[in-house]
């Protein structure tokens, strides 16, 4: 269901004329702040489009709390407060990770917050993790009430090898990253050869004397109620021709991500957890990461509806507590996919999603559960 929903002057003009206008129905306030985190590639923008807004620009997390305002999310509180954190574009989720720490803590501190949820977006789901963690030991306290990850490629993912192994060594990295993601890869201080190390499983380079990639990053950052109270993933696939153009390239092209087949670690060396079932066009990867390697803690279902949409736990795969070690179902199993592609969920189009109303659903679940 796709609706833009910038009419609040229209609505307003309505009701002056004396004709009655339906309440539109609207996420719960969070009792804290949210701070939503990027992805690889993203900082204000992705793509030369903003992130974290719907196709028209407006971000998602704006209430429409001023006199007369069209451009905002009229599906949220309008006391509703969130936060948009920026790191570095290109880098691990080790350095990403602790520049989030540091920005949540410093917005805690200006804004009164004891406690934030996190919603993270591909690698920014990962660097919430450790966000997560770090405020627990910096304020001796669980700081995060919900942490929820969108498209998260917890378990690797692999572009990040395919990437890697181009050759020509970094400049072969910073090269086809540039290709992908535009020319920010050369802006100062981003690491495109360590940004994709820390998104294969294991350890792309196991001589270079530091120990990288998603499978030591999870035993460091376990899911676990002292970092995080709730703990949730949003997982994306799509096919065909419906995937992103520039997605679609990577996919049909250069390989599958094919990602729903079980197997303990990498069994088939491609930089992601697990390993394909051999059956190319199905949904089982949103482009760019397999489903295999998207769940952490509890799988949410995403229930588009009249009115408000919702997030509800899917009970039917059960909780991931260990990432590096999910069951054959919770590995292999398409329920609650959301149909969409990597890009879809952060407002590049052209899509058929409504952003506003997936983030309202989001805002919805985590104050109900903060």
């Amino acid at each position: 269901m796709k609706q833009k929903r910038p009419f609040l002057l229209a609505a307003l003009a309505a009701g002056s004329l004396g004709m009655a206008t339906p309440a539109l129905a609207a996420a719960e306030k969070t009792t804290y702040p949210v701070v939503f985190a990027h992805g690889m590639a993203g900082f204000d923008n992705i793509l030369g489009l903003d992130y974290w807004g719907d196709d028209y620009g407006t971000f998602v997390g704006d209430p429409c709390d001023e006199f007369l305002e069209v451009y905002c999310n009229d599906l949220i509180n309008s006391g509703q407060k969130s936060f948009v954190a920026a790191v570095q574009p290109f880098e691990s989720s080790e350095v990403r990770g602790l520049q989030l720490a540091n920005q949540i803590e410093s917005y805690m501190a200006t804004s009164g917050a004891k406690y934030v949820s996190l919603v993270g977006h591909s690698q920014g789901g990962i660097d919430i993790r450790k966000a997560a963690r770090l405020l627990r030991e910096r304020k001796g306290y669980t700081a995060v009430k919900a942490l929820v990850s969108v498209s998260s490629p917890h378990r690797g993912s692999p572009v990040a090898q395919w990437v890697l192994k181009l050759g020509n060594g970094v400049t072969g990295v910073v090269d086809a990253l540039a290709r992908m993601f535009g020319d920010a890869i050369y802006g100062a201080g981003n690491d495109g050869y360590g940004a994709a190390k820390a998104l294969t499983y294991n350890d792309f380079d196991a001589a270079d004397g530091k120990t990288t990639g998603a499978k030591a990053f999870n035993a460091a950052y376990p899911i676990s109620t002292n970092y995080a109270s709730l703990y949730g993933s949003l997982m994306t696939a799509q096919t065909g021709l419906s995937v992103n153009p520039a997605l679609y390239l990577v996919k049909e092209f250069f390989f599958d991500p094919d990602g729903d087949g079980y197997c303990v670690d990498d069994c088939d060396n491609d930089g992601a957890a697990g390993k394909g079932d051999g059956v190319s066009g199905d949904n089982d990867d949103d482009g760019l990461v397999g489903i295999n390697s998207q769940q952490m803690g509890h799988r949410l279902r995403y229930t588009e509806q009249s009115g408000l949409d919702k997030l509800s736990i899917d009970t039917s795969v059960g909780y991931v507590s260990n990432i590096n070690a999910p069951s054959s179902a919770q590995m292999t199993s398409p329920s609650s996919l959301i149909i969409q592609d990597h890009m879809d969920v952060i407002g590049v189009g052209p899509d058929t999603f409504s952003e506003m109303e997936f983030y309202a659903a989001i805002f919805d679940y985590v104050a109900k559960n903060d």
